[in-house]
């Protein structure tokens, strides 16, 4: 049936072309007897009137070839993964985003007149489409997941509150309140949370507001797997130095005059620090903590089981610093605090979340619900503690996370294989290379035309794909999760800011809009996942919390911060949509949840937990 379609396409293709070329030629048969009357002043005039009408005659022809083309791609291809995107993305996403690029439509759309025949390449087009849809659902997290997924984090939670060494570690931070926005004073914070060391100067105002300044350097990539602590640490001193000379000049140069006097520095005039050090650590105090285990790409076995805060207050001392380590704090204890700081109104905040390079939370606990012994002094007026959960680790026995062969390849590619299960599900440091991955599996499909020269004729201009060696899709690590926003992004037609992007950043030579929408279409899936991963944690500290149905808290506030949540289109909008499938939740209680973005809440936090450090040395 399909083959008699097609022919009577051909067919009405054929007619089209001859009825566009028709008119010209009988124009031409009078034109030249119009020579021969008029003969030779003429002729010029004449000669020109006539290229014009061929050139008319030639582009109606190719109009009426590229609408025969999209008509028998359409008639040939039963799997319409390739789409015309709409112009513009919906205020918010359908129930099921990635649907939309399995959504029935025009398929393989060029932007310039095709100049021959349709290519004779339909059949890879079509496996392209189903292996792209193949793949796409591997990805697939469906509502029951979601529900099946907080049910199991409940339960690891409360194991983790019961004893260590279990996945969720559930660690007691010492911070036993929350800010309310009246704090004042200058402190410093620094950030080791990733690839980036970040100092700052906090300055707090009371009013909920606050000045910062800040710089930030690259960690060179040597130091992430130095052979010792020290050698990371000294570099974080230098780098703290650096920002006090150049910010703080005046107060630097008076400290460190009065540091080499025997009376030394004034214990006022010490710049109180937080440090946001964002690695699983057990912490024994509110300024002490023991690292556990690297991750991020971090491996430094010297420095698992050390004091952090020691062997950053051992390297600040040797340059002589005016600097005390005051607060050891997690960007997502700092993330909850500075959201705390901020937020106007009664509501308070409950939980601070990352969904950035890694992914953690931390919520507010009541300490009776804490059975593990708590090492060290801390208030217990309160009656609460914040958490550190660690969920990166949450199900490292796989118990209910979804595995595809590309998540198992991912995780051997990893210093830590077996770990941090869900952060290399849902973190930006994993997704560009989860869709690597599974795009380089796609390409080595001989059945299938992934950015390959088959699918040139599709192209503009008749230019030709390619992928050079050293292109980064052929790296392990070389696909930056920034294009994923990029993807996501581009609703044109065309592609072309995904496809210019492929060929400006990974060295794809001329994509096909089939490679890019091939290429949107998986990265969508990886990414919707991953938000609705997050939601899982986000709806079971809701749940946790015991608000939901407190008829007097009509909000619980969720600060976070971090690339994913604040870049990725819509991803807050898919957490969202996932929590309402959540039992014990349901419609009415996710319309109570208010995600928040924290502004520099590893900075700022750290500062405020500072604060409160300094307040506990006067008690």
């Amino acid at each position: 049936m399909a083959v008699l379609k097609s022919q009577v396409v051909e067919d009405d293709f054929r007619g089209s072309i001859y009825s566009s070329l028709r008119l010209p030629l009988n124009l031409f048969v009078v034109v030249v007897h119009g020579l021969d009357r008029e003969g030779d002043e003429h002729r010029n005039r004449v000669f020109v009137v006539l290229a014009a009408l061929l050139i008319v005659a030639s582009v109606l022809a190719q109009l009426v070839l590229h609408d025969a083309k999209i008509r028998l791609l359409q008639l040939a291809s039963p799997v319409a993964v390739f789409f015309s995107p709409s112009p513009r993305p919906p205020a918010r996403p359908l129930a099921s985003p990635v649907a939309d690029f399995l959504a029935p439509g025009p398929v393989c759309l060029n932007p310039a007149p095709f100049p021959t025949l349709p290519p004779a390449s339909h059949p890879l087009t079509m496996a392209l489409a189903a292996e792209t849809k193949r793949v796409v659902e591997q990805f697939d997290f469906s509502d029951s997941d979601v529900d099946v997924h907080v049910k199991e984090f409940l339960r690891q939670m409360d194991e983790g509150l019961e004893k260590d060494g279990t996945s969720l570690s559930q660690i007691p931070t010492y911070v036993t309140g929350v800010p309310n926005g009246t704090e004042k004073g200058l402190y410093m914070a620094v950030d080791l949370g990733g690839t980036n060391f970040r100092v700052c100067a906090i300055q707090l105002n009371g009013d909920t507001t606050f000045n910062l300044t800040y710089s930030k350097v690259a960690i060179p990539a040597e130091l992430m797997v130095a052979k010792t602590a020290a050698e990371l640490f000294a570099f974080l001193a230098q780098q703290i130095g650096v920002f006090l000379k150049e910010h703080h000049a005046e107060r630097f140069a008076s400290n460190v005059q009065q540091s080499s006097t025997p009376e030394g520095a004034r214990h006022e005039n010490i710049f109180r620090l937080g440090f946001t050090f964002s690695f699983p650590v057990k912490q024994l105090a509110i300024n002490k903590g023991l690292l556990i285990r690297w991750t991020k790409g971090f491996d430094i076995p010297d420095a698992v089981g050390k004091d952090v805060c020691a062997l950053l207050q051992t390297e600040i001392d040797k340059l002589g610093l005016p600097v005390k380590v005051a607060a050891l704090v997690n960007d997502t204890v700092g993330t909850l605090m500075a959201r705390s700081y901020a937020s106007t109104g009664k509501h308070r905040s409950i939980m601070g979340a990352i969904f950035g390079t890694g992914t953690n939370g931390a919520y507010i606990e009541k300490t009776a619900n804490i059975k593990k012994p708590i090492e060290g002094e801390y208030d217990t007026s309160t009656g609460e503690m914040v958490v550190n959960t660690e969920w990166g680790s949450f199900d490292n026995q796989l118990n209910v996370l979804p595995t595809t062969p590309w998540d198992k390849a991912l995780d051997l590619e990893t210093p830590n294989p077996g770990f941090q299960m869900f952060e290399k599900r849902i973190s930006g440091m994993f997704l560009g290379e989860l869709v690597r991955l599974a795009i380089v599996d796609m390409m080595k499909n001989e059945e299938i035309s992934l950015f390959r020269d088959i699918n040139s004729s599709f192209n503009d201009w008749m230019t030709t794909t390619s992928i050079p060696k050293e292109s980064g899709l052929l790296k392990t690590g070389g696909l930056d999760s920034a294009i994923l926003s990029v993807a996501a992004a581009d609703n044109s037609p065309e592609l072309s800011t995904l496809r210019q992007s492929l060929e400006n950043n990974l060295g794809v030579y001329n994509p096909a809009l089939e490679d890019a929408q091939a290429f949107k279409a998986v990265a969508a899936a990886v990414v919707r996942r991953a938000a609705r991963m997050s939601a899982v944690a986000i709806g079971a500290i809701a749940l946790r919390s015991g608000l939901l149905n407190d008829p007097e808290e009509e909000v619980l506030d969720i600060g976070v911060d971090g690339s994913l949540v604040e870049h990725y289109p819509f991803f807050r909008e898919m957490i969202y949509e996932a929590l309402p499938v959540v039992e014990g939740i349901g419609a009415a209680g996710a319309k109570k949840i208010r995600i928040g973005i924290a502004k520099d809440g590893s900075g700022v936090g750290a500062a405020l937990i500072a604060l409160v450090a300094q307040q506990q040395e006067g008690k």
